[in-house]
């Protein structure tokens, strides 16, 4: 078995094109629209945030044990676990929705979802009611997640299309910091409101995005993939090139994902695609290895058992929890954008590669001074659990948390994409659930020995990655399906790039 191999650098035409934007998108009044409305889907991700944190928050509140007290820890797993569950059964229908209806509609009918949960979640007072409303939170998450980062990712300018993607998945980070902000404020509240209020202000990001939907436009590979070419080429003149309607850039990308989705369109578009050849085979790996490696790296104990962690290791009091939970987050989202960034600069694989060693190198030691508090009663070890934990999340967050979602959305072709994001959000939610359902469960048998198996889990994501993950940057949406399908040959060379601009000025 040989690792992948890295294709030449291509030069890639859409960036390097003549177009009528400013370099500084900040001056440039086009993309400063088409990025606020790429940064209202963005809410998608805060949100899954928000609700993926949610019940870390609310297990440090005393009054949340009205809901789950004397319920037994199977249970308290079931209730953890809700969101994912709902997750879990939503992802294919909103791949369809996706696909037939348009990426709008995908996402406001997950936000509506959320919002309803939302408010129907604060009145009740039975645990499995509570469940129920949990699951439709998590049925609205998953159908705005589906279509949210290929809304981003589709409709993004050429120049930052990796950035976006990459950032998309960072504001996971927002969320969860909201989340555990607001808990730790309610700790003190009196009364039933304490975990009512952070339920009822689940609805806050699928509101904004709903807001968004009137300013993002359609992704123009939707309506090209709907015969809609004229409207999916006004979308790009507009938002890529101020208008500009003769714009080389726009042009060439028109006509570039036209041949692309017309040559997909020629095979007809199902889920035994992905095993019609090696290359799509390869694809699906990566997106069933994406979603396994969100959540089996060890981040998932953490992430949604974080408070029995930290009991276990002396941190008892419920005030340092939740200000430990919140100084996690913080940590997250400021490794996650430093990663969002550094993946456009030195690569995807790179940062893959980087970041799972870091995770193995730091859970290893997290494992060690576990067992020499729990085995040897050294306190100072307990106390060192802290800082390995932030440290641990350091490589998480700069490769895990942008590459997940922007990763995938990348090396998958149009008429596999909604597909393809559905099989690593379904994989992600089917691995989440076993986490927060098994988690309660094993942790209290194995107590520290239970991070054994995640370092078992690591090692073998390493090796995949080094193996199986090729590197994406520097390439357009259509340019990266050449490396799966064995042509790295770039669209356009410096050659034609030249030529076109000389044809325009003598045009002129």
């Amino acid at each position: 078995m040989e690792p992948t191999k890295e294709p030449e650098t291509p030069i890639e035409a859409l960036k390097v094109l003549p177009n009528n934007t400013h370099r500084n998108w900040i001056k440039d009044r086009g993309l400063r629209k088409l990025n606020l409305g790429i940064a209202f889907m963005f809410a998608s991700s805060a949100g899954t945030g928000y609700n993926g944190s949610l019940i870390n928050g609310l297990l440090v509140l005393p009054e949340f044990k009205m809901i789950i007290g004397g319920l037994e820890p199977s249970i308290i797993g079931l209730i953890i676990a809700a969101t994912s569950l709902g997750a879990f059964i939503s992802f294919i229908p909103a791949s369809y929705c996706a696909d037939t209806f348009g990426r709008k509609w995908c996402v406001g009918i997950g936000s509506c979802l959320v919002i309803t949960s939302s408010l129907v979640q604060i009145g009740v007072k039975n645990h499995w009611i509570f469940f129920g409303m949990r699951v439709l939170a998590g049925i609205g998450v998953g159908t705005a997640q589906t279509a949210a980062p290929l809304l981003a990712t589709e409709i993004a300018h050429p120049r930052q299309r990796q950035t976006a993607t990459a950032l998309y998945n960072t504001c996971w980070c927002v969320g969860s910091i909201a989340s555990a902000s607001i808990t730790f404020a309610t700790l003190y509240m009196t009364g039933s409101w304490s975990w009512r209020v952070p339920c009822l202000l689940q609805a806050a990001y699928p509101v904004v995005q709903l807001i968004g939907l009137f300013i993002v436009p359609e992704s123009p590979r939707w309506l090209i993939s709907k015969k809609k070419t004229t409207k999916a080429y006004a979308i790009l003149a507009k938002y890529h090139a101020n208008g500009s309607m003769d714009d080389i850039l726009v042009q060439h990308e028109f006509d570039q994902i036209c041949k692309t989705i017309n040559a997909e369109n020629a095979t007809t578009s199902h889920w035994s695609s992905f095993f019609s050849s090696k290359g799509d085979m390869h694809r699906l790996f990566i997106c069933v290895l994406a979603g396994l490696m969100q959540e089996w790296g060890g981040n998932g104990i953490v992430s949604y058992y974080l408070a029995p962690i930290l009991s276990s290791v002396g941190v008892t009091r419920a005030s340092n929890q939740a200000a430990v939970n919140t100084g996690l987050q913080i940590w997250n989202l400021m490794f996650a954008f430093v990663g969002a960034v550094a993946s456009e600069r030195y690569g995807r694989r790179v940062l893959w590669l980087l970041g799972t060693s870091i995770m193995l190198f730091f859970l290893s030691m997290t494992t060690v001074v576990a067992g020499l508090f729990m085995e040897k009663h050294i306190k100072s070890a307990g106390v060192a659990v802290v800082p390995m934990l932030f440290l641990f999340f350091t490589g998480f967050d700069m490769a895990y948390t942008p590459l997940f979602i922007a990763y995938p959305a990348e090396i998958l072709p149009f008429q596999l994409r909604a597909k393809g994001m559905a099989v690593v959000l379904m994989t992600d939610a089917a691995a989440c659930f076993f986490n927060q359902y098994v988690n309660p469960v094993a942790f209290s048998a194995l107590q520290w020995k239970y991070y054994i198996v995640y370092v078992g889990c690591l090692i073998f994501f390493l090796t995949m990655v080094y193996f199986f993950f090729p590197e994406t940057k520097g390439r357009s949406l259509e340019e990266v399906a050449r490396i799966f399908d064995h042509d790295h040959k770039p669209t356009t060379t410096v050659e034609e790039i030249d030529e076109k601009s000389s044809g325009e000025d003598e045009k002129k």
